[in-house]
């Protein structure tokens, strides 16, 4: 008896076939197809009538190639012409060949998009090369300053560091002289 509340049935009525039961039949085909060959009866046909496609389909076969299929319940009453319908032509190959060579491939938005910025980018990229951007000029501008800035800081620490030296040899001058030493 099985645990819990529900019971599983998987394996319950599983039915093998016997090996023996199989090999009869393997056997009476056989005989069938051998009856058939003798009595002149072509081989090809009776497996298309044994798979259940029956002579029709065989002869609907070759009769549709030019025709439309049958139409299925009031189909053939009803003409309705969906606008969003794509029936697909057929093409030969010389037109795909040029058709591909003419049309180049169509992007989609984003990518026309991604492609504009991206040289929109480099254009802007070569005008501030160039200097010729409102931003580039402040850039310019602001970079004189700073060099007149350090070019006017360099200028003041060279003026005081003579004054330091004339000072400082001045106080030798004035030691040298209050202790009576000549040079």
């Amino acid at each position: 008896m099985p645990r819990g509340k529900y019971v599983n049935h998987k394996g319950k009525n599983r039915r093998f076939n016997n090996p023996e039961e199989i090999n009869e039949q393997m056997e009476k085909e056989k005989q069938k197809r051998e009856w058939r060959e003798k009595h002149g009866a072509d081989p090809e046909e009776d497996s298309a009538e044994e798979k259940g496609s029956g002579s029709e389909a065989g002869s609907d076969d070759s009769s549709s190639d030019g025709e439309e299929e049958k139409a299925k319940g009031v189909q053939h009453l009803i003409e309705v012409e969906n606008p969003n319908r794509v029936q697909k032509k057929t093409k030969k190959v010389t037109e795909l060949n040029t058709e591909a060579a003419s049309s180049a491939p169509q992007l989609s938005r984003r990518e026309r998009e991604e492609i504009e910025k991206e040289r929109a980018r480099a254009n802007y990229q070569r005008l501030h090369a160039q200097g010729k951007t409102d931003e580039a000029r402040a850039d310019l501008a602001r970079l004189a300053i700073i060099r007149q800035q350090r070019e006017d800081a360099a200028r003041r620490r060279e003026m005081e560091v003579k004054e330091r030296e004339a000072a400082a040899k001045a106080k030798t001058d004035q030691t040298s002289k209050a202790l009576g030493k000549k040079k």
